[in-house]
């Protein structure tokens, strides 16, 4: 498989040295990464394409993961779990750079704050006012963030979505590791919370997405989505104990990194796919006690 960036991008670019990473640590849960090619553009070298394993029968979670919500069935939970903690393993033993994770945590209250800001102020009509209401309850969630990080930073992942993960002939694989698009100037070293707060809300998205496409009822998708949560999240501490390594989650800054993600989605949603905002509003209906309208969710 080959994925021209398109336009091509300036060099350093994080996928080389994270690739030749994962190989060199036994990672094998994503596509085989083959060649990176690369080009002197004006100048300055950049990376063209990435050129990896193609996977056969392969789905990204936007598919395979809502037909297992309309079918009520969580299982896959526990191999996500066990991907994701093998992920953050390997990467953590990535060496951050003496300028890189500098300023990790000092601003990652302000951001999320911010985050939210914008969410308020780019969400209109009826979901921008409901919105409004919750903002007060969706701040002291954030507060947590203020204590500052004390867990280890590593190299996340940064777009860890159940897009990300494809589901093959012979399992799982994550792929993508670009980092996150929406978001400028992210510390790439960051709490692997981040990335399992991503996944988290992620699976809360598929819920709603099974809700719309799939007319799967609310209650059972709600229920569908805290099974899927918890079956991930025990998988998850159980592999990092295996591997005495359970430090590296921070379960306390879960919540509030789902919440700034909730207003990341929102964000995005209002900047580029207007249509996407039923699923952040229908997972903020479904956590602040209300369920939404149904002409949100028809």
């Amino acid at each position: 498989m080959v994925k021209w960036l398109t336009p091509p991008v300036p060099l350093p670019h994080p996928t080389p040295e994270i690739f030749a990473h994962l190989v060199d640590s036994g990672f094998n849960d994503t596509a085989p990464p083959y060649a990176a090619l690369t080009g002197v553009l004006e100048g300055r070298e950049h990376l063209l394409a990435l050129i990896t394993g193609y996977l056969p029968e392969a789905r990204d979670g936007w598919e395979w993961c809502v037909d297992e919500a309309a079918a009520g069935s969580a299982s896959f939970a526990t191999e996500l779990g066990r991907l994701t903690a093998d992920l953050h393993l390997a990467l953590s033993t990535l060496p951050i750079t003496s300028t890189a994770g500098g300023a990790a945590g000092s601003r990652t209250a302000a951001r999320a704050y911010e985050a939210l800001a914008e969410a308020l102020a780019l969400t209109e009509g009826d979901d921008g006012e409901w919105l409004a209401t919750r903002a007060d309850t969706m701040r002291q969630e954030l507060a947590a963030l203020e204590a500052g990080i004390t867990s280890p930073l590593i190299r996340i992942h940064g777009d860890l979505h159940v897009g990300q993960i494809l589901q093959w002939r012979d399992g799982y694989a994550v792929i993508d590791f670009d980092g996150n698009p929406t978001v400028t100037d992210a510390d790439p070293h960051q709490p692997a919370a981040r990335d399992v707060a991503q996944l988290t809300t992620s699976l809360d998205h598929v819920a709603q997405v099974a809700i719309k496409r799939r007319s799967t009822p609310p209650a059972h998708a709600a229920r569908w989505a805290r099974t899927a949560r918890q079956g991930f999240l025990a998988a998850y501490r159980s592999r990092l104990a295996a591997r005495n390594r359970p430090e590296l989650l921070d379960e306390t800054l879960i919540r509030p990194f789902e919440v700034e993600q909730e207003c990341r989605e929102l964000i995005y949603a209002a900047r580029h796919l207007p249509r996407w905002r039923y699923a952040p509003m229908g997972v903020l209906h479904t956590w602040y006690g209300e369920e939404p309208r149904k002409e949100n969710i028809a």
